[in-house]
């Protein structure tokens, strides 16, 4: 059985409106990407080195990143010749399923983790304009979705307006934001959310922290603070440290993903505005190159489009017109 035809049943026995987001969600990368990739197929009957260096480029610029790019063209070449592929078109299943091996780990990694009993505690980074107020109340409305409850601290108290977004956002999705005056101490903020957590026996506490400070120290240090008070009053908290990037940034977010996984144990990683970049390939870098998990991506703006990231459902979105071809053919 083809790669291309297993993907197609696996997706297929999950959800349609999931599969409709991924698909949605990935159309600007899809059509950069693939719609690339089929010209050259075009343009080029046989596989050669000239082929493979364009694809070189068209995978570069979807922010895959050059040193995973390098290794994937390399096996790519080992496959060529291990199957002996001489047409062009024969290649296209081969990348989507070199492209689904690297994704693979991420789909037994994505899920959550969350403490078996007592509270769980979620502590969300990342840099300012990220996405991570809009993140935070999105992950709320989901885990709330899945029967648990959620309440919140506002540990952003640097940057104007950050804590009555929050506020919003908590209203909006029906969740509760333990605050206090802006420019308090963050880590007194998390305290109080902490002892509220308990005394009201909810499930998931999550907690916002600032995304910008004097400078980079100064950030990293009260992140620190903030942590080692949350693992003082529960211990083997945080279950989740998870970091917003903003997908749009391309290889801007694989920095901030190595800088803030050096301080502060990053988990997993929420990537935000998937949709509204052409260069969705940055979640192959971030797999390949930091090995840590995508758990969940931003696919739309509406508070539901969240989306648990899903490795069969991104590479199923990213190859749709490849994947749906054959069939389409059959009936034709």
């Amino acid at each position: 059985m083809s790669f291309f035809k297993k993907l197609k049943e696996k997706i297929t026995n999950q959800t349609t409106e999931v599969t409709d987001k991924f698909k949605s969600g990935l159309e600007k990368t899809r059509n950069s990407v693939v719609g690339r990739m089929n010209d050259l197929v075009y343009r080029y009957r046989k596989v050669d080195e000239d082929f493979f260096e364009e694809l070189e480029e068209i995978l570069i610029s979807a922010d895959v990143g050059v040193t995973t790019v390098m290794e994937l063209i390399d096996e790519l070449k080992d496959e060529v010749r291990h199957r002996n592929i001489k047409d062009t078109k024969d290649i296209q299943p081969v990348i989507s399923e070199k492209l689904a091996e690297l994704l693979e780990k991420d789909s037994e990694d994505a899920a959550l983790t969350l403490a078996k009993d007592g509270l769980s505690v979620i502590l969300v980074v990342g840099v300012n304009g990220v996405g991570k107020t809009t993140t935070i109340g999105k992950l709320s409305n989901h885990l709330k979705k899945e029967g648990k409850s959620v309440l919140l601290a506002a540990g952003d108290t640097f940057r104007a307006g950050a804590i009555d977004q929050l506020e919003v956002w908590g209203q909006r999705v029906g969740v509760d934001v333990i605050k206090q005056q802006e420019g308090s101490d963050p880590a007194a903020v998390v305290y109080d959310a902490l002892q509220a957590a308990k005394s009201r026996e909810v499930d998931v506490l999550i907690c916002d922290t600032a995304g910008r400070l004097q400078n980079k120290v100064n950030l990293m240090n009260e992140l620190e603070k903030v942590k080692r008070v949350i693992e003082r009053e529960v211990p083997g908290a945080p279950h989740e440290v998870l970091l917003v990037l903003d997908a749009t940034t391309g290889q801007n977010a694989l920095s901030q993903a190595k800088t803030f996984g050096k301080s502060t144990d990053v988990s997993g990683i929420v990537l935000t505005k998937l949709d509204g970049t052409a260069k969705g390939g940055i979640v192959l870098a971030i797999r390949h190159e930091l090995d840590i998990p995508v758990k969940f991506v931003g696919l739309g703006e509406q508070v539901d489009d969240l989306q648990p990231f899903d490795a069969d459902q991104f590479v199923y979105g990213l190859f749709k017109e490849l994947i749906e071809a054959p069939e389409e053919e059959e009936k034709a």
